[in-house]
């Protein structure tokens, strides 16, 4: 087996040989352009199969893209978003989010990158003040950006919550599959059956080439969706080379089988690491990323082995679809090696 030397980000994995047959297979012959190909009808089959028929979805190329024209569709520029202050909409979109949507961002501390109703309630005011950004969406990462997985229980009290206060939920999925597997669950399960409004649903940290969607769980949510993409650059031409992948992706549960082998293989990196000296993992495992303290000295060394990132002494290890066991295991060997100084 070839080492990737690598737990950098799935996002660094290459193609899962599925999806490269289908683009392959759908580059043979000429079809309708900007989504009206058989395709792209059938890509949205599938996202009904998995959601339900009363649903829109959208394809746009990328995952900041999701986030971001979901969230205009559905705000004034007079709204506030609340988020994490780890949400990659605040921390990764350079400033994405206001410029396209023209919302105040409104970011919430955390411990483990999830949000809670306690958490929530000091930020909702104004309501009704003219003088106030009005909050209108709460947005939450699953996973989060520190690898955390909602349970389903904790999304719905969350969106019983904001609908209460007559706001959305949205949540961006770029790696909502991981946080499926990891809670043994339906993808409808842990989005629209507990009151989910707007997901940005991802597919590229996951063994796609490119392609993200914008799902609409309330259809009145999608009005002018269509104008607000070609506004934001994102209506793909060629579009059946997204959508080829999705079909792909959401069938015979590839989605499924792409995220268990990333979180399995993130939890036996955790499993032979967890007992070494100098070593602390800060965040539950739950999903197929892995946050540690190591003394910083040691974080340079590893890095000419293997490329990963690094906070000053904290640093995150990502798994993907293709990250093998032997990768995992030499990986870990040489974590220990590395701090005993052997």
């Amino acid at each position: 087996m070839i080492l990737h030397n690598e737990f950098g980000s799935d996002n660094h994995s290459g193609v899962h040989p599925d999806i490269m047959k289908a683009i392959e297979s759908s580059n043979k012959d000429y079809t309708i352009a900007y989504g009206g190909d058989k395709y792209t009808k059938r890509a949205i089959k599938k996202f009904k199969e998995h959601f339900g028929n009363n649903i829109e979805v959208f394809f746009v190329y990328n995952g900041t893209a999701a986030n971001i024209l979901g969230l205009k569709n559905v705000t004034d520029s007079y709204n506030s978003i609340l988020c994490a202050e780890t949400a990659h909409l605040n921390v990764h979109e350079c400033c994405g989010p206001e410029n396209f949507t023209g919302c105040k961002l409104t970011t919430i501390p955390t411990l483990d990158g999830k949000l809670t109703i306690d958490s929530i309630k000091p930020f909702i005011v104004g309501i009704g003040d003219e003088h106030m950004a009005q909050p209108k969406v709460v947005s939450i990462t699953q996973p989060t950006e520190l690898g955390t997985v909602y349970t389903s229980k904790e999304v719905k009290d969350l969106a019983d919550f904001v609908h209460k206060h007559e706001m959305l939920l949205h949540v961006d999925g770029a790696r909502i599959s991981n946080a499926a597997a990891s809670l043994k669950k339906k993808l409808i399960e842990i989005t629209r059956d507990v009151g989910v409004d707007v997901l940005s649903f991802g597919g590229t940290k996951n063994g796609m080439m490119f392609g993200e969607a914008v799902v609409f769980f309330n259809k009145n949510l999608s009005k002018n969706f269509e104008y607000i993409r070609k506004q934001g650059m994102q209506l793909a031409s060629k579009m059946r080379f997204i959508s080829c992948q999705f079909e792909v992706f959401l069938s015979n549960d590839l989605w499924l089988k792409n995220a268990q082998h990333a979180n399995n293989m993130a939890k036996l990196l955790y499993e032979n690491i967890k007992e070494i000296t100098d070593l602390k993992v800060t965040q539950k495992v739950d999903a197929n990323a892995i946050f540690a303290i190591i003394p910083k000295k040691f974080i340079s060394i590893l890095q000419k082995k293997y490329y990963f990132h690094g906070y000053n002494s904290e640093v995150r290890w990502m798994c993907s679809f293709n990250t093998g066991e032997e990768d995992v295991l030499c990986f870990a060997n040489i974590i220990k090696k590395t701090l005993s100084g052997k």
